[in-house]
């Protein structure tokens, strides 16, 4: 049988690891064998967090919306609540960049929120 010295396939494998290394500081950037953990590590990492980030930015929109609930006499909670009553059909992101951005815009939905909440209390 023929000798295979996988020269062409294994340099492109290598090649792939280096580029995909480009940047990181020192032997982890010139050394396959260290690129490739590196390299392998920063993937997983990625894939964690870009499930992290949807998470990450709920809690934030979540916490934004709270403060400017509370600043109009409501619970985040009830915020909620009173918007679903209503049909409102805001989502987290939307409530929250209004919150930021438009604080009496906040305001009329925050009372939209507890006038469907009053109906349905009294």
């Amino acid at each position: 049988m023929a000798r295979v010295t996988r020269g062409y396939k294994k340099a492109q494998r290598r090649r792939k690891i280096l580029k995909l290394a480009r940047g990181y500081y020192g032997t982890k950037s010139r050394a396959h064998r260290i690129a490739k953990q590196a390299v392998d590590r920063s993937q997983a990492f990625a894939y964690r967090d870009r499930r992290r980030k949807k998470r990450d930015f709920r809690r934030l929109w979540i916490v934004r919306i709270n403060a400017a609930a509370r600043l109009n006499g409501l619970s985040y909670n009830r915020l909620m609540n009173g918007l679903k009553r209503a049909d409102c059909e805001l989502n987290r992101k939307m409530l929250a960049d209004v919150a930021v951005r438009d604080p009496e815009g906040f305001t009329e939905i925050a009372a939209v929120a507890k006038q469907a909440l009053g109906h349905q209390d009294g």
